[in-house]
């Protein structure tokens, strides 16, 4: 009787069989496919194999055959490639704000995406110098309640541990999107829970007890015509700070450098010894943005406004005071 009941699933058996242990480099004989489903309790015959095989060709699976010696049937394409599903492994390793427990987690049902002889490769390490795994154990229910909250259009209430500091404080903050920068994720959101009012953003990894509320999330107007694109662009590594229309004049060799932070927007305007360009663009200026400049050995200069000018020469001067 058992025997009986487990013959309907023998294509199930057969799928997985398949799916699991086969690919271009590793087919599999009849004979082979006869014995998996031996040990499963479930007879077959060679004939009725070919049939099976058929059936599961007509549901989708892509099932070749190779003749040559060592040949035998394999499954010929899947949804992800292997390259792909090792470009997905390496971004899940690369990433600080998934953990390394989560990481595994992931990896592990990514190898279930291949046969197993594939999934053997999947075990990659990808280190990132400086980028530590965060240790946040609830990052991925915190995303899902901010998608939540922003596709039903709801505020939400969390909290959050500033920069540098164990402390955390309640937020009630309406969300509106989610970015991904500098290999972190960020909530983009409205906040009128103290002054000023206004768009702000907030490291989705240092949020906890995410909570969707029942009230409707404000900032309609302000979100109406929001570039997310050039918000990132005019905040350095994500931090605020006053908004400046900033001149910078660079050396020509920085042309592909500038555009790869700022975009195709800016007008470069080279200067007549071809040496120089210059060029505006909107920043939220803050130290990182000072920091940023620096880092570029002299090659970056602000021209302007004045008071950008004497922000950048202020901190130089106290960094130099302070290495004296």
């Amino acid at each position: 009787m058992a025997r009986a009941a487990n013959q309907k699933l023998k294509c199930l058996y057969l799928w997985q069989f398949l799916l699991q242990n086969t690919d271009e480099e590793h087919p599999a004989t009849i004979p082979q496919m006869i014995e998996y489903l031996a040990w499963h309790d479930i007879p077959a015959e060679r004939k009725s194999l070919y049939d099976d095989i058929e059936a599961l060709r007509q549901c989708g699976l892509d099932v070749e055959y190779r003749k040559a010696q060592g040949g035998g049937y394999y499954v010929a394409s899947r949804e992800f490639q292997l390259p792909e599903l090792k470009l997905l492994v390496d971004a899940v390793q690369a990433s600080r704000v998934v953990s390394g427990t989560t990481s595994r987690r992931l990896i592990h049902k990514l190898e279930k995406l291949c046969s197993n002889y594939e999934g053997s490769q999947l075990q990659r390490q990808v280190y990132v110098e400086g980028r530590p795994k965060t240790d946040s154990k609830s990052l991925l229910y915190s995303i899902d309640a901010l998608h939540e909250a922003i596709n039903n259009g709801k505020m939400v209430e969390f909290l959050y541990r500033k920069p540098a500091s164990r402390e955390k404080e309640k937020r009630t903050v309406s969300p509106w999107q989610l970015a991904w920068e500098n290999g972190c994720y960020y909530l983009i959101a409205y906040q009128d829970e103290k002054e000023p009012a206004g768009i702000r953003n907030y490291r989705v990894d240092r949020m906890s007890s995410v909570t969707v509320l029942g009230d409707a999330r404000r900032g309609k107007a302000e979100f109406r015509q929001f570039d997310l694109p050039a918000y990132l662009r005019k905040h350095f590594n994500m931090f605020g700070g006053p908004e400046y229309r900033v001149t910078l004049r660079c050396t020509a060799d920085l042309e592909s450098a500038m555009r790869d932070r700022f975009g195709k927007t800016p007008l470069f305007v080279p200067e007549e010894d071809g040496a120089y360009f210059h060029f505006d663009v909107p920043v939220c200026v803050s130290p990182q943005f000072y920091g940023w400049v620096c880092g570029f050995g002299g090659k970056v200069e602000v021209t302007a406004p004045a008071e950008v000018r004497k922000g950048i020469h202020d901190m130089v001067q106290a960094l130099a005071k302070q290495h004296d």
